[in-house]
């Protein structure tokens, strides 16, 4: 279970269940790889290549890579230069 900072100030965590903060996200090509499988179990989804958490407050989305955050979006009414 993780925690993170979000820039607004709201503590994110993925250890609350229902979990609204972190989301399942595959690229085009994982979601392909995927599908090729001839019995598709739930248990055969492997995880995606990177976590993506969404902030409830602010709506920031915040892109992991192995624990290093990598991208950060922001809705672009909110953003001020």
């Amino acid at each position: 279970m993780a925690k993170f900072d979000c820039v607004c100030g709201k503590l994110l965590s993925n250890s609350l269940c229902p979990n609204d903060v972190e989301y399942p996200v595959y690229s085009d090509k994982e979601w392909d790889q995927i599908l090729s499988v001839d019995k598709l179990d739930s248990s055969d989804f492997p995880f995606p290549k990177y976590d993506v958490w969404r902030c409830p407050d602010c709506e920031r989305i915040f892109v992991f890579d192995d624990n290093k955050l990598i991208l950060t979006y922001i809705i672009e009414s909110d953003y001020r230069a």
